[in-house]
């Protein structure tokens, strides 16, 4: 038996849209040149021209260390999200329990509470992913930076051709890295699924305009557009 209802369609159909619907006008629409992310990676390259500059990049790989320390902490908490979606799945019968005792009028069955849990673990799954990728192209990124020559030794056609190097795979990075990051803010509106498809609803909208204006209209993306040159 299907056991999702008319309403839990429709809840899942507006989370999936809203999600490809903001990674396509992030990402890829005529937008994404305004956004955040493509305005800072606009100063990723502004950092890589003024690093191959410098005869002693003990600050440039302080940076990549950090960003890599980031990356490695999300990383981690995918896997403990992992394993505490397998323990919410191993718990259908106490939820269930739990879910009939509330005052809250939440309606779910033992397949549907296990389609939600399992929902969860290919989210966690999938950010893990994305920030263990991101975690590799930091480290290629800080090889990149180790073999950047010196702007007194190489030609400024070759010159150019390394700065371009570090910086297109540090931006991939960093894309990836986004990537996770919006997987998790969009797990939280999932959690609103377990409550009642409603809410999923709800709170798809309420993350995905929080991300816009992030995106878009914040004071972040005002100060990464004046800043550039």
């Amino acid at each position: 038996m299907i056991p999702f209802s008319t309403l839990d369609i429709i809840a899942i159909v507006w989370y999936a849209a809203f999600w490809a619907l903001f990674s396509f006008v992030v990402d890829h629409s005529p937008l994404s040149h305004r956004n955040l992310s493509h305005l800072m990676n606009g100063h990723r390259r502004r950092w890589v021209k003024n690093m191959a500059n410098r005869d002693l990049r003990m600050i440039d790989t302080a940076i990549i260390t950090g960003l890599q320390n980031g990356t490695a902490f999300f990383a981690s908490t995918s896997l403990l999200a992992i394993g505490a979606g397998f323990a919410l799945l191993n718990s259908t019968d106490l939820a269930l329990q739990v879910t009939r005792d509330l005052s809250l009028p939440v309606e779910t069955t033992r397949a549907l509470w296990e389609t939600k849990a399992l929902s969860l673990i290919c989210i966690y799954v999938y950010a893990f992913f994305k920030f263990g990728w991101a975690y590799r192209l930091f480290n290629y990124t800080s090889i990149l930076i180790g073999a950047l020559p010196y702007h007194k030794s190489t030609s400024p056609e070759d010159m150019e051709i390394a700065i371009e190097q570090v910086a297109e795979i540090n931006s991939l990075a960093g894309r990836h890295f986004n990537l996770g990051l919006r997987a998790f803010f969009f797990s939280l509106a999932l959690f609103g699924w377990f409550i009642h498809p409603m809410l999923l609803i709800a709170a798809t909208t309420f993350v995905g305009m929080v991300l816009v204006r992030r995106q878009f209209f914040s004071r972040s993306q005002k100060l990464a557009t004046r800043l550039l040159p």
